[in-house]
């Protein structure tokens, strides 16, 4: 047998046990003891049939040859129809026979064999006269309930069939023997005879069936143990090879391994300790930790409270500083590994510590970068709002002016001078807005919206904005819709209106001949609504090569475009940010014909009701109603241009040069609006407005003027208690529509507090007095058809 010597005992090999312990399965599983049944059975035929046929011949000799003839014939009969069977049932059990199925016929054959071996004891006992065969008969028929009950481990049910015939063939025989007249005596001991011998057979069988479990019992144990220590020997093995696996991991690792007794003296401690903190095994054993690697700089106090954490048995990590064997400072992380007894006492303690002083110093380099470019960002955001104050500022006075200039009689020239003065500055005012759109969405600090709106209306008024440029240079804007629009979405109007301004600038600015096609296709499903824009132009396009590029920022198709159209590059840089911040995409379609096409996506929300539509709003061109105004502003300049945007109306106008006497005015002038510019010396407009909102009495409608252009600065206006917001450059139109609308809402009762209004836009829609050129404003949609603006 193969196998390994373990303590001079020879232990099978892995392979042996486990066949082993399946056999012994196998062999004592139901099928197994059927097929070990049939075998002994078969296999002891003739042995039973030795002592069947002595007990014939003695019949033939004493009684007849013809007794001794039929007691075989019944004997063999049995005996030959259950072995038929019995050496049948392997074949059958390999054909898929059910054992439960072989197990009733089995026992069936069983019970023929035990009524043919009762019928011989029967015709023995009565084939002599006087009773004279009935010890022979008893002898008999007690083999043969010894040789029905060892079986009985093998196969119960034919040892229960064949003993219950045995028994009752013992009381036929004793009725028998009661009915042709035995003597009562005799009867009364062979009666206690047979229960003897039956109670002693009983006692014999039990203890052969109880010895041959325990045996099947204590082999199926030392299978089952020898299994167990094989299992021991391997873990103890697998053991034993991880413990000089970790011993060879920490004798060389790089980090510091100690090794603590229960009064947390170091008993071991391995080379990368030595390699850390300068000190050998000989130096550190019998030291604590503290005492070893503690120095000026060393907090005491925490160290003790760690050392009785430590001996609680809880496992920690800690940041801890050590000082090595040199006197240097390094930081560590600590882990401390409890080893328990039994009785859940610390034993031993191990110390993992790994230096952490450079990841420490890159997290302080980190730290300290991040608050330099947190600086930075500071002081960009900073810079941008005083660059976007500072420019804001003159280019009021610049435009403003020039405003003033083209509403008096000019000459031809003149008027000439004029345009080319609102144009550029118009222009550098483009410029500048793109800058800081690009560097609020640089920054992440571009907050989208989410209201209600009507699509047509937004698309329509994109378009309005840009008509004039269209019929300028000759050319025309078309706006188709192949599916009809929704009567209203949710979403940011005033950035889908950004979006195809510039869009449909672009493709104007690029295009001398033909003009821009805007066709919108919608798709709802539930509660969204995709929105899919193309915009066509004739113009000179843009190349496969440099397709790439015209979604960077500050970039166009060329250099050569650059010099020749002007602009910073950021329009569709910004363009394409937004689009994708509201959930769709802004990318250039090639092969759609001459010139350039692009294709906006956007999700939208559905709207849960619709948004009337408004009439455009005409400008404010006829006579304002007579009120008492305040202008609180610190520049001459822009003071000059307020007022004389407003000469030719009949209000009262008083000034402050700051912030404080802004406040001063509103208590004793009593004004029914003031226009508070933001950024004012002594006491800023915010201050100021938040001041005149906590006196008693009624209060003024209050209008920011400022040059700040940062949602920011409009928020912080809305807190401060301002009830509308003007941004600068200033234009008339826009001022009269401000204070035409604190007339609408009665500036004279206003209450105390600040006002609950969202809309402080004031911008009137540039399509402001414009025949109707698209769709029609009852529907809003216009289906499968375009209307072009202008003529060629």
């Amino acid at each position: 047998m193969a196998g390994t010597y373990v303590r001079g005992q020879l232990m099978p090999s892995k392979q042996t046990r486990a066949q082993s312990l399946a056999e012994f399965e196998r062999r004592n599983s139901p099928e197994g003891l059927l097929r070990r049944y049939a075998a002994g059975r078969v296999r002891h035929f003739l042995a039973r049939q030795t002592a069947t046929l002595a007990g014939a011949i003695a019949l033939g000799a004493l009684v007849s040859v013809e007794i001794g003839l039929l007691v075989t014939v019944l004997a063999l009969l049995g005996e030959a129809m259950d072995c038929a069977l019995l050496a049948r049932v392997p074949l059958l059990l390999d054909r898929g026979v059910a054992v439960g199925r072989l197990l009733k016929a089995t026992a069936l054959t069983a019970g023929i064999q035990a009524l043919t071996i009762g019928a011989t004891v029967i015709v023995a006992q009565y084939a002599v006269e006087g009773g004279e065969a009935s010890l022979f008969s008893f002898a008999f028929l007690l083999a043969a309930v010894l040789n029905a009950g060892v079986v009985r481990h093998y196969h119960d049910l034919a040892m229960r069939v064949r003993t219950a015939i045995y028994v009752a063939t013992a009381v036929l025989g004793f009725a028998v023997e009661v009915q042709v007249g035995e003597s009562g005596e005799g009867l009364i001991y062979n009666a206690f005879g047979l229960g003897m011998t039956g109670f002693i057979s009983f006692i014999f069988l039990r203890f052969l069936n109880e010895a041959e479990r325990r045996r099947n019992v204590d082999n199926r144990r030392l299978l089952e143990g020898q299994e167990a220590v094989a299992r021991a020997n391997n873990e103890l093995r697998v053991s034993q090879a991880e413990a000089r696996q970790l011993a060879m991991v920490a004798r060389h690792a790089n980090d510091a391994i100690m090794l603590l007794d229960a009064r947390l003296e170091i008993i071991w401690v391995n080379e990368g300790f030595t390699r850390m903190k300068g000190y050998s095994l000989g130096e550190a054993i019998g030291s604590t930790p503290t005492d070893l690697l503690s120095g000026p700089e060393s907090d005491f106090d925490e160290l003790k409270k760690l050392s009785a954490l430590a001996l609680s048995g809880a496992p920690i990590r800690r940041k801890i500083l050590n000082y090595t064997r040199s006197g240097d400072k390094i930081w560590v992380e600590a882990a401390f590994a409890p080893i328990l007894s039994a009785e859940g006492a610390v034993e031993r303690l191990i110390v993992i510590e790994r230096d952490i002083t450079g990841h420490l110093l890159r997290e302080q380099e980190l730290a300290d970068a991040k608050e330099r470019a947190e600086s930075g960002a500071r002081a960009k955001a900073a810079f941008l709002a005083t660059m976007s104050h500072e420019i804001r500022t003159p280019m009021n006075g610049i435009i403003g002016m020039a405003d003033l200039l083209a509403e008096r009689p000019l000459a031809s020239d003149q008027k000439l001078y004029v345009a080319t003065i609102r144009n550029s500055a118009e222009a550098l005012l483009k410029i500048i807005n793109d800058i800081l759109d690009y560097s609020k969405l640089e920054a992440e600090k571009v907050a989208l919206v989410k209201e209600p709106f009507s699509l047509a209306a937004c698309i329509r008024d994109a378009a309005g904005i840009l008509k004039p440029q269209a019929r300028e240079k000759g050319l025309f804007l078309d706006i188709c819709h192949e599916t009809p629009l929704p009567e209203a979405v949710c979403g940011d109007s005033g950035r889908l209106r950004q979006i195809l301004i510039n869009l449909i600038g672009n493709g104007l600015k690029f295009t001398t001949a033909g003009g821009v096609t805007l066709t919108t296709r919608v798709r709802s499903s539930d509660d969204i609504v995709d929105l899919r824009v193309v915009v066509q132009d004739t113009g000179i396009g843009v190349g496969p090569e440099l397709a790439g590029r015209i979604f960077e920022q500050f970039e166009q198709a060329d250099a050569q475009t650059t010099r020749r159209f002007g602009g910073t590059g950021l329009g569709l840089a910004i363009s394409r940010q937004l689009a994708v911040k509201m959930g769709g995409d802004l990318r250039l379609l090639q092969g759609k014909g001459p010139g350039a096409c692009f294709e906006l996506t956007l999700r939208l929300d559905k709207a849960g009701m619709a948004v009337p539509q408004l009439s455009d709003p005409q400008p404010v061109d006829h006579q304002l109603a007579p009120m008492r105004l305040l202008l609180a502003e610190d520049n001459a300049t822009n003071r000059l241009l307020v007022k004389r945007f407003l000469e030719n109306q009949m209000i009262a106008i008083s000034e402050a040069l700051n912030g404080h006497d802004a406040v001063e005015r509103v208590r004793l002038d009593r004004p029914e609006v003031v226009l508070m510019d933001m950024s004012m010396p002594v006491l800023d407009g915010l201050s100021a407005t938040r001041r005149i909102r906590e006196m008693d009495g009624p209060q003024p409608w209050i209008i920011a003027l400022t040059a700040n252009a940062f949602d920011s600065d409009r928020e912080a206006c809305l807190r401060a208690g301002m009830d509308d917001f003007l941004g600068k450059p200033l234009r008339k139109s826009t001022l009269l529509s401000a204070l035409a609308r604190a007339q609408e809402n009665g500036a004279t009762q206003k209450a105390l507090g600040p006002p609950g209004r969202d809309d402080v836009s004031g911008s009137p829609t540039a399509s402001d007095g414009a025949e109707p050129w698209t769709s029609p404003r009852e529907s809003g949609t216009t289906s499968g058809r375009s209307t072009r603006s202008s003529a060629r």
